[in-house]
């Protein structure tokens, strides 16, 4: 258990214990973002949510089985992302991380100049400085829907990495564990879900 935090034992230990309040404080830290994360699975909120109650009567069957080689967060989250991934295999979904697929260009190979230029490899159309753009712009609640939009057209391995890293503020390790892939996986699932949110945000931003 030497990877708990002091907070993080107390919760377990409470668990364990029956504690209602325990409980309740671990569903209002990690509820949201569970059904945020199931949600990229499965085809509907009423199916994540489903899947989220599922996920919490496993984490309360297996309190007592817990060993703290990983924090309790991540272990939660574990939970929730096999729960999602059966569901979702069963309504004929899948989320292939072990297998990145295609070889996607980040950025439109048409941005970049050509082998017979000058400087090949350069850029022809240089990504937009935001810069001058005023912060309360960025977080606008319409730029901020754009953003959620974007997430929500990417393939769901991308999508669920960077909801994980980029929404909920987990770390490269915390991601990889949670959703057992490798690091190398995690890294390229988030430049390519960066890179097309980022894409998204350039037109607006541009057009505004």
């Amino acid at each position: 258990m030497s990877g708990l935090i002091a907070n993080e034992l107390a919760m377990l230990d409470g668990l364990r214990a029956g504690d209602e309040a325990a409980f309740a404080a671990l569903v209002g830290r990690y509820g949201g973002a569970m059904l945020r994360v199931a949600q990229l699975y499965v085809r509907s909120r009423a199916v994540a949510e489903e899947v989220v109650q599922d996920a919490w009567i496993g984490v309360l069957q297996g309190s007592a089985r817990f060993e703290g080689r990983s924090s309790l967060k991540t272990w939660i989250f574990r939970i929730v992302a096999n729960r999602a991934k059966t569901r979702a295999l069963k309504e004929g979904r899948s989320v292939p991380f072990s297998d990145l697929g295609p070889d996607e260009p980040s950025v439109e190979p048409e941005r970049f100049r050509g082998p017979e230029d000058r400087y090949p490899g350069h850029w022809t159309t240089h990504p937009s400085s935001w810069a001058g753009v005023p912060e309360e712009r960025l977080l606008a609640s319409e730029t901020l829907a754009l953003v959620e939009d974007a997430i929500a057209e990417l393939p769901p391995a991308q999508a669920v990495v960077i909801t994980m890293r980029d929404v909920e503020g987990f770390d490269a390790a915390e991601v990889c564990d949670a959703l057992d892939i490798s690091e190398s996986n995690q890294r390229v699932l988030l430049h390519r879900a960066r890179s097309k949110v980022r894409r998204a945000l350039e037109e607006y931003l541009d057009a505004a």
